[in-house]
C-alpha cells in the first residue's frame, strides 16, 4: 500500500479535530470546555457524544506484518497506527530480501519512491527514470511502465542508486491495463488486453518475469493472489500449476473476493442478504471447496494484507465494532484475532430531553431519526453504553424558522413524546422510549399543525395546539396500545405535573391546579395582579411569568410563600428547587436557586455562541425535571452534564396506575406503575390478610416510575391462591436525600 505525501501533509492539519470527536462516552469531571469570560464556571460531571449505529467503513492506509494504519473512509485525517503485539523485526532487512517487504511503508511523490521497513526503521529511495510512469507498489519492488507499454520493476540497490528491470515474457502487443499487489511481496498481478481478449497474470518481482494465467476473463476482473493460488473473475488456480493447466471455475456469488489466505478464498460484502440475517465474511476452500463462516457480521473495510493474510471489521453493533486479523493455519483453515476498536462515527445532535436519571438525544441514524438514551448515575454523570430508544422515525415537519424542531419532552417514566406531522398535515403526539420495536411506539392524532409540546410527566403529555389555539391533554394509560384526548380545552399559559393540571384562575394572580382523574381543583394566589403567560410544575413548586416586562417567581406550596426571580424573554425550565433560563445576548445559562426561600442565581454555563442544533425546550439544553441535572449542547457535538448542586425534594407519588386482576400469568402478570418525583430503588411485597408475604420483589425504577411484574407465583414458585392480598412498596431515593417512601394498597386475585 502507498500513501500519497501531499495526503499525509493534509492529515496531519486534522489530528487535532480528528482526536477530539474519538471518544463515544466519557466523564470529564475534572474541567468545563472552554469557556470566555473571568466567570468561574462549576465543573460538568461528564459529556456523552451521539454516535452512529451504522458501523464505520474503515480505510486501510497501509497494513504490513507488524501493523497497519486505518482512518474512517469519510476522513481526511492522519489515521490511527496500530501495531501487533508480540511481533519480532526481523534481523536484517532491505531491498535484497524481497520477504522482508512485508512491512514497508511506501510513500510515492512524483519521480521518487520513499520506503521505510516500519519495524526496523531501514530505508530506501527508489527513483523513476524518465520516461516511465508509476503504477503501483509491492513491498521493496516498485512497478512501472515506459511510453512503449513494457513493464518495470525498480527496487533501491545497496549504493543508493535503483536497479530496473524490465518485465519479460509479456505476450507481443498485450497492453497492460492494471497493475495489482495482493497477498505477497513476492509477486504482482498484471491484467492485460490482446486481440480484444482480457488476460490476467503474476510478475515474478525477483527477476522480473511474467507468466500468463487466466485468460478471457471480464475486462475489468476482481484479481486476488498469494504465493500459492491466483484467483481471477472467480476462476482459480495454483501458482506452481504446470504450463498449460487449465483454470478452475468457481460457482459466483454476490459479493466481493476480498483475499486469499492459505488454500481459502474469502468472499464477503454481499450485495444482498436473507431478511432477518446479517452479512458474513465466509471462506471456500480451493482445494476441497467446502464453505464455512470466517467473521459473522462482518461488512465494510475488507483487504488482503501483503504477508498473506486480510484484515476485516466484524462485530455485534457500531459500538463494539473491531479490526480483525485473518491468518492461515497449518491445517489450511484461517484463525482471527481482534486486533483493533472502531469507534462509532459521531452523530449530530438535533434534540435533547432528560428525565428520571436518563439523557434522551435525538440524531440522524441511516435513513431516518432514532431517539438514544444514556444512564446517569445519582450524581448526573453518564454510565454504560449509548442505548437506542425508538424504532426509527420519520423526519419531523419542521416550520420555517422553527427553534424547537424535533420537540422533545422526557416524561419521566423511560417515554419521550415527541411531534409528527403527516403529508395530509394532520398531527401526532408520539411516544416512545422503551423499546426500537414498532410495537414499541404509540400516537395520537390530535387534528391540528403547527402545535408544540407544553410539558406532561408519565402518562400524560400536554399539547398545545397552532391556529386556533387549542389545547389538549394526550393520555396513554398503562397497557393500552395506543393513546387518546382525555381532555380538549382552550389554549392557555398550562403546566402538568403527574395528574394534576395547572392553569390561570379566574383572577389575576391565582393558577388552579385540577385533578384530570378525581376533578377536585387546589387554588394558589402569587401575590401579583398580573395573568401567567407561562407555568411549569416540580414537586410542590409553581413558576410562573407574566411576560417579558412582568413580573415572575416560584410559588412554594408546602412553604405558602413566592419568591420572585428574575424575568425576561429567553426561555426558562422549572427543576426541583431551581429554575433554569439563558441569556440571549451574553449566550449564558443561568441557574436561579429558590430551595431556601430566597432566589440566588449564578452562572451555570456559557453556550456556544451559534446554535448547534434545534430541537428540545429551547434547543440547546435541558432540564432534569425529576430530581436531576442539567445538559448543554456544547462544541463539537458534546452534550456537557451539569449538576445543580440544589438538594432534592423528597420522593413522592405523582400518579398511579393499580388495579385488581382477575388472572395473572408468566405471559400477562400483574403489572401497575407507580409514577415517582425522582428514581430509586423498591421492594414490593404481597402479603396475604393475615400478614404472611407471599411474594416479594426487588428492582430499580425505570426513569422515575416504578414497574414491577407479578406472575401470580411465590417466593416458592408454586401459584399463589385466588383472594384478597395486601402490597407494600418501599421506593428508596436513588441520590440518598430524603426519606423513604412507603405506599400500601390491596388487589383481588381472581
Amino acid at each position: 500500500m502507498t500513501r500519497s505525501r501531499n495526503k499525509a501533509i493534509r492529515s496531519r492539519r486534522l489530528a487535532t479535530a480528528v482526536a477530539a470527536g474519538a471518544v463515544a462516552l466519557s466523564c470529564a469531571a475534572a474541567a468545563s470546555p472552554a469557556q470566555a469570560g473571568p466567570v468561574l464556571l462549576p465543573p460538568p460531571v461528564g459529556f456523552v457524544t451521539l454516535r452512529s449505529e451504522q458501523p464505520t467503513v474503515v480505510h486501510y492506509m497501509w497494513a504490513g506484518a507488524s501493523g497497519f494504519q486505518w482512518e474512517p473512509r469519510s476522513s481526511a485525517g492522519p489515521g490511527t497506527w496500530v501495531d501487533y503485539p508480540g511481533f519480532v523485526p526481523p534481523a536484517h532487512a532491505g531491498p535484497d530480501d524481497l520477504a522482508t517487504g512485508t512491512d514497508v511503508v511506501s510513500t510515492w511523490d512524483g519521480a521518487e519512491v520513499t520506503q521505510q521497513h516500519h519495524s526496523t526503521g531501514v530505508t530506501a529511495t527508489v527513483t523513476i527514470p524518465a520516461g516511465q510512469t508509476y503504477r503501483t507498489t509491492s513491498g521493496w519492488s516498485v512497478l512501472t511502465q515506459d511510453a512503449s507499454g513494457t513493464p518495470h520493476v525498480l527496487r533501491a540497490a545497496a549504493d543508493g542508486s535503483t536497479t530496473d528491470l524490465p518485465v519479460t515474457g509479456l505476450p507481443a502487443g498485450a497492453r497492460p491495463t492494471g497493475y495489482l499487489a495482493g497477498g505477497s511481496v513476492r509477486r504482482a498481478a498484471l491484467v492485460y488486453t490482446l486481440d480484444g481478449t482480457t488476460s490476467v497474470g503474476l510478475v515474478d518481482l525477483s527477476d522480473a518475469t511474467f507468466r500468463t494465467y487466466v485468460t478471457g476473463v471480464a475486462a475489468d476482473p476482481a484479481v486476488r493472489f498469494n504465493d500459492r493460488w491466483l484467483v481471477a473473475d472467480w476462476r482459480h488456480i495454483r501458482v506452481d500449476a504446470a504450463p498449460g493447466t487449465e483454470p478452475g471455475r468457481l460457482p459466483r456469488s454476490p459479493a466481493e473476493l476480498v483475499a486469499v489466505v492459505g488454500d481459502q478464498l474469502l468472499i464477503g460484502n454481499p450485495t444482498f442478504v436473507l431478511p432477518g440475517t446479517k452479512p458474513a465474511l465466509t471462506a471456500l476452500s480451493l482445494t476441497t471447496g467446502e464453505t464455512g463462516t470466517v467473521l459473522a457480521n462482518s461488512y465494510g473495510g475488507m483487504v488482503p494484507t501483503p504477508d498473506g493474510g486480510a484484515l476485516a471489521t466484524a462485530g455485534p453493533s457500531s459500538f463494539d465494532w473491531n479490526v480483525h486479523r485473518i491468518t492461515p493455519t497449518a491445517d489450511g483453515s484461517t484463525a482471527t484475532t481482534k486486533v483493533a476498536r472502531v469507534p462509532a462515527d459521531r452523530v449530530p445532535v438535533e434534540g435533547l430531553a432528560m428525565a428520571g436519571g436518563e439523557l434522551f438525544l435525538d440524531g440522524r441514524q441511516g435513513i431516518g431519526h432514532r431517539i438514544s438514551g444514556f444512564a446517569l448515575n445519582a450524581a448526573g454523570a453518564p454510565v454504560g453504553p449509548q442505548t437506542g430508544r425508538s424504532p426509527i422515525l420519520a423526519d419531523a415537519t419542521c416550520l420555517p424558522g422553527d427553534t424547537a424542531c424535533p420537540q422533545l419532552e422526557a416524561l419521566g417514566d423511560g417515554h419521550v413524546a415527541s411531534l409528527f406531522t403527516d403529508s395530509s398535515g394532520q398531527e401526532y403526539v408520539v411516544r416512545t422510549g422503551l423499546g426500537v420495536d414498532t410495537a414499541s411506539l404509540q400516537s395520537v392524532p390530535v387534528g391540528d399543525s403547527r402545535g408544540r409540546i407544553a410539558g406532561g410527566t408519565g402518562r400524560y403529555v400536554l399539547y398545545n395546539g397552532g391556529t386556533p389555539g387549542v389545547q389538549k391533554i394526550v393520555d396513554f394509560p398503562r397497557g393500552a396500545t395506543t393513546g387518546k384526548v382525555a381532555l380538549s380545552r382552550n389554549r392557555t399559559a398550562a403546566a402538568l405535573w403527574g395528574q394534576v393540571l395547572w392553569t390561570p384562575g379566574s383572577t389575576k394572580g391565582s393558577i388552579t391546579g385540577r385533578d384530570l382523574k378525581t376533578g377536585r381543583t387546589t387554588a394558589v394566589v402569587t401575590g401579583f395582579r398580573c395573568r401567567p403567560t407561562d407555568i411549569q410544575a416540580v414537586d410542590s413548586r409553581l413558576y410562573w411569568s407574566c411576560g417579558a416586562s412582568g413580573p415572575a417567581g416560584v410559588y412554594d406550596r408546602a412553604a405558602k410563600r413566592n419568591i420572585p426571580v428574575p424575568a425576561g424573554s429567553a426561555p426558562a425550565r422549572l427543576g426541583d428547587g431551581f429554575l433554569v433560563r439563558e441569556n440571549r445576548t451574553t449566550h449564558q445559562l443561568l441557574l436561579t436557586d429558590v430551595h431556601t426561600g430566597t432566589a440566588k442565581t449564578s452562572v451555570l454555563a456559557v453556550l456556544p455562541t451559534t446554535d448547534q442544533n434545534t430541537g428540545g425546550s429551547n434547543g440547546r439544553w435541558a432540564v432534569d425535571r425529576f430530581g436531576g441535572p442539567i445538559a448543554y449542547l456544547g462544541y463539537d457535538g458534546k452534550v456537557w452534564i451539569v449538576p445543580s448542586r440544589v438538594p432534592t425534594s423528597p420522593l413522592a407519588q405523582l400518579e398511579a396506575q393499580v388495579y385488581s386482576p382477575s388472572v395473572i400469568t408468566r405471559s400477562g402478570p400483574w403489572a401497575p406503575v407507580w409514577q415517582l418525583s425522582k428514581p430509586s430503588s423498591w421492594t414490593l411485597t404481597l402479603a396475604t390478610p393475615s400478614g404472611t408475604v407471599r411474594r416479594t420483589l426487588t428492582g430499580t425504577s425505570t426513569g422515575a416510575a416504578v414497574r414491577p411484574a407479578w406472575d401470580g407465583r411465590t417466593d416458592s414458585g408454586g401459584g399463589a391462591a385466588t383472594g384478597r392480598y395486601t402490597w407494600k412498596l418501599t421506593a428508596r431515593p436513588r441520590d440518598g436525600q430524603g426519606r423513604n417512601l412507603t405506599l400500601t394498597g390491596t388487589i383481588t386475585l381472581g
